[in-house]
Formats: C-alpha cells, structure tokens, sequence
C-alpha cells in the first residue's frame, strides 16, 4: 500500500457555536487523486481553507509527509509544495497565458513576483512555460490574452500555473464547476492526465467527473466525515444516498 501523504486527525473548526468541521479523520495516499464529496454546507471548502492554512483550525492535527503543519503559515506550506487551485480562476486576466505561467515559475529563480522583472530574465523560463503549456493542451494558447480565452480553457490554464509551481500535493477546489459537457471532459481528462506521478486531492460536485478518475472518495456531511471508500462503495452506500436526497442522489446512481 502507498504511504500518506497528508493526514488529519481530529481536524475540527467551529465558528461561534456553528461546527463546520467535526473531528475529521482524513488521510490521502501519495499518488492518489482523492475526492471530497458532499452535499452543500457540508464543509468541504472549510476543510480546505484548514489544510491550506487560510483558517486555523479550532482543534486537531494536519500532517505532511509526516511533519505537523498545523501551525504552518500559508506561505510555507507553499514551499513545502502543497499547492491550491482556486474555485474562482486564479489568472492575470490581461496578461498572455505564457506570462502567466512564467509568474508561477518565477519562484524557481528565487525572485518569486517581482514583476518589474526584466524581460530577459524571464525568457529562460519560456521553454518550461511551454512544456507545462503542452502538458494541458494550451500551445496554441500561448500569446493569447488570457480575458479572451473561453472558461474551461481558462482553467486549465490555472492547472498549468499551479503545476510550474512544483505541486507535491496538488488542492483542487471544484475544478469542473460552471463548465458545460465538453469542456467538463477535457478538464476531467487532463486531471487525469497531469496526476501522473503526483498526488491530487479536490473537491468536486460532479459525480461523473468523481467517478471516472478517483482512486479514493470521502463523503462529508455537516461537517464529519460520512463514509469513505472507493466510488462503488460510496454510491451504494445508504447513510450516503440519503445524505444526497434526490436530485444529487439519482446523479450519483447515474454515473455508475
């Protein structure tokens, strides 16, 4: 069996006598994509505000290839290569998309966003860009302003800047939300595609998406961790089918 990579334990966040977080018990397996499910309001967005440090938690532990982070500053878990996809896209919209690739590889010169970085500087890091370009399918992209690209293609844009980062551990917050059928596949394809020889742990709603490419599901529910398992396990799981009454749970039979 494969070694964790990040583990919780006892995770819990309480915000003036609301419990959005409740004595969670996680662990991600390296080299895994590991999916946290949900109905809404179920804390799955808090949780990763907690293990990316943008909260700190009430009570508990998160691990990190062994070492306690739970006090660590959300900067150096950075460095430590825990890396997070935003839900809103994350990119300078008026910037090229090679620019912004190139802004996520600065901090391998050590001069992470200095932005009046001479040009020349900068262009020993086209090559990479354009590797991690190729990566998500965005050559042709490269010189377009990023405001006019469509959606989809906007977020695997974001993949590309948070990959030249030198993710360990890839946090993917929703990275099929909003899209339409096709660019959902393509998203989904490339997730698959760039989680070679990384870990990814995200937050998905789309149970298709869920289904196809993840090794490892935990379903939340107001705040504690319902059932975990593989996608068979946890769609014919009762407590989770009642958990997802309805629409959610006729689409999560439909992605069998």
């Amino acid at each position: 069996m494969s070694d964790v990579i990040l583990e919780t334990k006892h995770l819990t966040k309480e915000f003036k006598g609301f419990t959005a977080v409740n004595d969670v018990n996680l662990k991600v397996q390296r080299g895994h994509i590991h999916a946290l499910i949900g109905p809404n309001g179920a804390g799955k967005t808090t949780c990763f505000n907690l293990l990316t440090k943008f909260l700190v938690p009430t009570s508990g532990q998160i691990l990190f290839n062994g070492h306690d982070i739970t006090a660590a500053r959300p900067a150096q878990i950075a460095r430590m290569g825990v890396i997070r996809s935003f839900q809103i896209s994350a990119v300078f919209p008026h910037l090229t998309v090679l620019q912004n690739v190139r802004i996520g590889l600065q901090r391998q010169l050590g001069t992470s966003f200095f932005f009046w970085q001479s040009e020349r500087a900068l262009d020993r890091l086209n090559e990479r860009a354009m590797q991690l370009l190729a990566e998500v399918d965005l050559t042709e992209f490269a010189d377009t302003i990023t405001v006019d690209m469509p959606y989809g293609r906007k977020r695997a844009l974001e993949i590309a800047t948070t990959l030249a980062m030198e993710p360990e551990l890839m946090l993917l917050d929703e990275p099929t939300q909003g899209m339409g059928h096709e660019d959902v596949h393509r998203v989904t394809e490339l997730i698959k595609k760039v989680s070679a020889g990384r870990t990814i742990l995200m937050v998905e709603h789309n149970m298709k998406v869920v289904s196809g490419i993840c090794d490892k599901i935990s379903v939340l529910q107001r705040g504690a961790m319902l059932a975990e398992g593989t996608y068979a396990e946890v769609s014919t799981n009762a407590q989770v089918m009642e958990a997802y009454m309805g629409t959610e749970a006729a689409e999560l039979e439909g992605a069998h």
